[in-house]
């Protein structure tokens, strides 16, 4: 076999057009996953899983990131699930599966419980739980910044040539012994003109949904039993502990039975997705909810 192609469209949503990615798996009736990426990424995140070619694999650039940092209008959680189901919409995707990874989980699970029936089966990649709650009195910005300010940092950062920024993030932590042309490529994307392409703006507009850990809860209870959690055991430096520590998953398996928390071994936040090894772990759980469910996802 020849492998997945790849091709991106435009797709009409409010306040412009959201890029999406389309990797087409080389076998006719692969099934269609869709999958969604976290707070400062893109479409290409997804590269690891697509080229499994096990799934169809259709991936946006969430509104102010990549190539859809001008879609006007706020962000937020039910806004990105609202784009979402635009463009299931446009490419006549009738329930495929629906993954979701850090912020992505989020809108997966805002996406099931505003559009139920739309997803064949849901799939949670280090995120879509609630997190853990930020000491009394710390501002929306303070706790965001505390969560992913390492990810955040480099957008008011300017870069004098693509390679001066992959030079940036090479010594990062979290991809020590996983760096790859997969990797290179989603970060030259990344970049737009000297600067990254992710809106500081939209940034800002989604730290609300991700903090909202009632909102998080009233979403994850509308899931599917049986729907999988994969934690990265490592968080985005590649600390132990992760970005959902083990007490807080401990409390997440009795608040939510019928979601199933397992960890992928060996990974952090980032190469949870973005590495071989957690790519395989998605690719496995995405096929056990499709069995699951018994539809093919298209």
């Amino acid at each position: 076999m020849s492998g997945p192609s790849y091709a991106q469209q435009d797709v009409p949503v409010d306040g412009g057009r959201l890029r999406v990615g389309v990797w087409t798996a080389s076998a006719p009736d692969a099934p269609v996953a869709v999958a969604v990426h976290g707070v400062t990424a893109n479409h290409l995140a997804w590269a690891h899983l697509a080229s499994l070619d096990r799934f169809t694999v259709v991936a946006p650039d969430l509104r102010g990131r990549g190539r859809s940092s001008r879609v006007r209008g706020a962000a937020g959680m039910t806004r990105h699930a609202d784009d979402l189901a635009t463009v299931l919409d446009h490419l006549r995707l009738d329930a495929p599966l629906v993954v979701g990874h850090s912020m992505g989980g989020f809108v997966a699970t805002a996406f099931t419980a505003r559009h139920p029936g739309r997803a064949s089966g849901t799939v949670l990649v280090d995120g879509g739980l609630p997190l853990p709650a930020p000491p009394v009195g710390t501002t929306p910005e303070e706790a965001l910044n505390a969560t992913i300010g390492p990810a955040a940092r480099r957008l008011t950062m300017t870069f004098a040539s693509p390679a001066d920024y992959l030079d940036f993030w090479r010594p990062h932590p979290a991809f020590a012994g996983a760096w790859s042309a997969e990797l290179e490529a989603y970060l030259a994307y990344d970049l737009e003109g000297d600067r990254s392409s992710v809106s500081l703006a939209a940034v800002r507009d989604d730290s609300e949904g991700l903090l909202d850990a009632a909102a998080a809860a009233g979403w994850a209870d509308a899931l599917p039993p049986g729907t999988p959690f994969l934690r990265a055991p490592y968080g985005m430096l590649g600390e132990e502990g992760g970005l959902y520590p083990a007490w807080l998953v401990e409390e997440h398996r009795g608040r939510f039975p019928g979601v199933e928390v397992r960890d992928v071994p060996g990974t952090n936040h980032y190469t949870v997705v973005m590495g071989a090894r957690g790519a395989g772990a998605v690719a496995e759980a995405l096929e056990e909810v499709l069995g699951r469910s018994g539809r093919m996802g298209s």
